[in-house]
């Protein structure tokens, strides 16, 4: 697997004391393989090594002299993030003093921002040259400078949401970096298209992508879509994409796939370290209530150990009967209750185990069957939130589709306080 280690910023800062941007660092920087363990006993057959031989490694925290600075500064929240969604239509429309307003009167401090969203389109005007950037790029948010500047000066914690395989756009332009159903471009049942998690020419755009988002100010990149399509694993015969350097591995489909999915990951937390952002994954909650999730690609504990914030999606609606809950969408507060207890076990297993920070359903999901859904305001999202601080993890974000959030919710529920009704004797 080809890299680019920007071993120039390194060195010549080391040497100069001064700091070298890391885009231009990249493009004299020598090629390298990707994938040496922090301790550095090398993995028997990954696909894909670190190889710094006779070169400046990059260490695991660059100091900030070193890092690229976008000019915005905004601190990571002493009390951790709790944020919400919004779409790139509402941030560069008549809906972003809303958003704003609702983190200023509350508690909230964060806001995740659609930069590549799930058509794939890039969501501002960058300055990169690269054809593909420029080419998916629909400038719904035409000042991002200014929103920047808005967030700065109301202290706004701002994400960046890039989604990463789910990308209809770029499917449909270059159809051998997505998936064919005799010989065209498969879509799902919803008309939605991924691209391919085994080319390393998807992996180094939406690493692009990434890097303009950290020098446009963004202090975090959330990787969502970090996934094969569902079912993938009932259609995989049926489909013609290439497996690239992961044909040869030896491993099942199940195994490459998570192999995919979590070299990504890695190589990308890699290639945005000189930028000096956090990298947080989305991925689904079912995921770690098994070992491989077969068709999707993604296990938990791999991402987990690649990232530096973890972000589950357990929507109560998103989840069959489970952990003995058979209508989750009506007990908000004891199916993530439960999940929480999970994730905890896990991550307790982990040497350096990443923030926990789930996203948490402030919708109502009116199209589940009728009797399994209710309605979702202010109540229900207090419930979530008090499970997680319950259970000790005290970041969440919430998430609607439609940006409107429920009025009157206490962000910030005191960790001792039960809101689960206790029997009377």
């Amino acid at each position: 697997m080809s890299k680019k280690i920007t071993v120039a910023l390194l060195a010549g800062a080391v040497a100069f004391g001064s700091y070298h941007d890391p885009a231009s660092a990249e493009e004299d920087g020598e090629e390298q393989e990707n994938g040496e363990e922090e301790g550095g006993e090398e993995e028997e057959e990954a696909l894909f090594e670190l190889n710094d031989d006779d070169l400046l490694a990059l260490p695991r925290l660059i100091p900030d002299r070193f890092t690229y600075d976008s000019g915005v500064e905004i601190e990571y929240p002493e009390d951790g993030v709790k944020g919400v969604f919004s779409t790139a239509h509402s941030m560069g429309g008549d809906n972003a003093d809303d958003l704003v307003n609702l983190v200023n009167d509350t508690t909230l401090n964060s806001i995740v921002v659609d930069v590549k969203d799930d058509h794939g389109f890039i969501t501002y005007e960058t300055d990169s040259d690269d054809e593909r950037i420029q080419a998916n790029t629909n400038e719904i948010i035409d000042d991002m400078e200014g929103m920047m500047d808005t967030y700065e000066e109301n202290d706004i914690y701002p994400i960046a949401r890039i989604v990463v395989f789910k990308d209809t756009e770029l499917a449909e332009e270059e159809p051998e970096l997505s998936f064919l159903d005799n010989g065209d471009v498969w879509s799902n049942n919803s008309g939605e298209s991924f691209v391919n998690p085994f080319s390393e020419e998807v992996w180094e755009y939406n690493i692009e992508v990434a890097k303009e988002a950290a020098e446009a100010g963004f202090k975090e990149i959330q990787f969502d879509y970090i996934r094969f399509p569902e079912g993938f694993e009932n259609r995989d015969d049926d489909l013609e994409y290439t497996e690239g350097n992961y044909a040869e591995s030896g491993e099942d489909n199940v195994q490459n796939r998570v192999d995919a999915v979590t070299d990504f990951v890695e190589y990308a937390r890699e290639e945005l370290r000189p930028y000096g952002v956090k990298v947080s994954g989305d991925i689904f909650g079912y995921a770690a209530t098994v070992d491989e999730t077969p068709g999707i690609g993604q296990n938990f504990t791999e991402i987990a150990e690649n990232v530096d914030i973890m972000s589950s999606m357990i929507y109560p609606s998103h989840w069959t009967p489970h952990f003995g809950i058979d209508q989750p969408d009506l007990e908000p507060y004891d199916i993530v209750d439960e999940y929480a207890q999970l994730e905890n076990e896990l991550m307790d297993d982990m040497e350096d185990p990443p923030i926990s920070r789930p996203w948490l359903q402030d919708f109502t999901a009116s199209y589940l069957s009728d009797g399994d859904w209710m309605e979702y305001g202010a109540d229900e999202v207090e419930a979530q939130i008090q499970a997680l601080y319950d259970n000790d993890i005290y970041e969440f974000l919430l998430w609607d589709a439609a940006n409107d959030y429920s009025e009157g919710a206490d962000y910030e529920l005191d960790a001792e306080q039960d809101i689960v009704e206790e029997d009377s004797d």
